[in-house]
């Protein structure tokens, strides 16, 4: 049996690969379930890994 290959993608240093959180605030809706806003890391802008540098300076 061979082994698996998969690719490695560098995890972003500032959220380390959690790139969402959800956050509460503070406000309740109609049927009584918080009210929720999603917030992406700025540095990898919620994808979790680091950006190569060229497409950051693309603007991409």
């Amino acid at each position: 049996m061979m082994p698996q290959t998969t690719s490695v993608r560098p995890v972003c240093r500032d959220c380390d690969g959690f790139a969402t959180a959800t956050i509460t605030t503070g406000l309740r809706s109609a049927d009584g379930t918080r009210t929720t806003i999603p917030v992406n890391c700025p540095a990898c802008r919620g994808l979790g890994r680091t950006i190569p540098a060229p497409l950051i300076r693309a603007g991409k």
